[in-house]
């Protein structure tokens, strides 16, 4: 996969910011905490196209497998956050990114009704993957018999709110900066 000069530092600017709003966000002992995260996933997903953006946040998570301390909850990084209960909304997050990407045009500038259905398809998408591990991680592997019901309570219901308004706004900021760029956007596409 060839990318151009732009793209590879846009790329590393959503994945340092990323680490910026998760890094604002350390507090709270919840199993799920308070994200900033996701509102630069879909403004990456938005801005960047569906590769530069998956790319972005796949830069992300694997600066915080390293051993960075860029994620939200303790340890905040290294190979064993793979067994934290919240690590499958970071393969979500890039899921998410590249589904946003997809789903807006790339030729022509998207309306704001465009933006919106794409930010919550984003969104979909990062539970549709995130819920799931943590359900299999606080059973499995936590030893915590935990329903199905009370994952969606700890994980979906304290956040669905929040990330609804973090799209909208993030589809009005993503909508005002391609106005700004006009015909260039942040990643123009390939052909």
């Amino acid at each position: 996969m060839k990318m151009s000069p732009r793209e590879m530092v846009l790329a590393a600017l959503f994945a340092a910011l990323c680490a910026v709003a998760a890094a604002l966000v350390r507090f709270g002992g919840a199993v799920v905490p308070f994200s900033l995260v996701p509102f630069v996933v879909m403004l990456a997903g938005a801005l960047l196209g569906a590769r530069a953006g998956a790319l972005s946040i796949l830069v992300y998570v694997l600066l915080g497998l390293s051993g960075l301390p860029v994620f939200e909850k303790p340890p905040f990084g290294g190979p064993a956050y793979v067994l934290q209960p919240t690590f499958g909304f970071l393969p979500g997050f890039i899921a998410g990114a590249f589904v946003i990407g997809a789903l807006l045009p790339r030729r022509r500038e998207p309306g704001l009704w465009r933006y919106l259905p794409a930010m919550v398809a984003g969104l979909a998408v990062i539970y549709l993957v995130g819920l799931p591990y943590l359900y299999l991680i606080l059973n499995f592997y936590l030893g915590k018999a935990v329903s199905a019901a009370q994952v969606i309570k700890i994980g979906f219901l304290p956040f669905i709110g929040f990330d609804l308004l973090k799209a909208v706004v993030a589809a009005g900021l993503a909508r005002l900066v391609v106005r700004r760029l006009g015909d260039r956007r942040a990643v123009p596409e390939r052909r």
